[in-house]
């Protein structure tokens, strides 16, 4: 390729380090499904309909890191300690519930919070966000969706768009 656009020079970074392990294919015409597979921009979620598929990656460096890290992190946080006790042990004792602080109560009552793994998800109409309690984590999000080599360099207005489509965290 003689003058790459400047996605396609984002991707070839990104993949340099895999590129001993995967093989590249041109698919054409009807067979390729997903046309605009280099688009920064995910698909959104229809309340009305099923989730999306992943159509796409993203090749990043956080890994399965992040998700460690989360866990840790809820790990020492009382109010996910407490909505452990609730969801994880299948608590009925309604005065452990009082024992959250304000905003967590009132998603909590609001049935807002999924256990997955061990990590808390807060649920919207459309989709799952990370529940991230650390401001470790919390810079590291904004880092991906942001500084990073796939991310795009988007605007602030745009930027946190992003990081409302796959995280919160209390007094967002």
């Amino acid at each position: 390729m003689k003058t790459p656009n400047k996605n396609i020079l984002r991707w070839q970074i990104a993949i340099q380090e895999y590129r001993l392990n995967m093989t590249l294919a041109h698919k054409s015409g009807n067979i390729h499904e997903n046309s605009d597979g280099l688009s920064r921009w995910d698909l959104e979620n229809k309340p009305k309909g099923p989730e999306n598929h992943i159509k796409g990656i993203c090749a990043t460096d956080i890994g399965t890191e992040l998700f460690k890290q989360v866990k840790k992190s809820s790990n020492i946080e009382k109010n996910c300690h407490i909505l452990f006790q609730i969801l994880i042990e299948n608590c009925k004792d309604s005065s452990i519930s009082t024992k959250l602080d304000e905003i967590w109560k009132k998603s909590y009552d609001e049935e807002i919070f999924h256990l997955l793994n061990r990590i808390f998800y807060h649920r919207t109409k459309q989709k799952k966000l990370m529940n991230l309690k650390d401001r470790v984590l919390i810079s590291t999000i904004l880092h991906e969706c942001h500084d990073s080599v796939v991310s795009g360099h988007l605007s602030e207005d745009k930027t946190l768009e992003r990081v409302k489509t796959c995280s919160w965290w209390p007094n967002w």
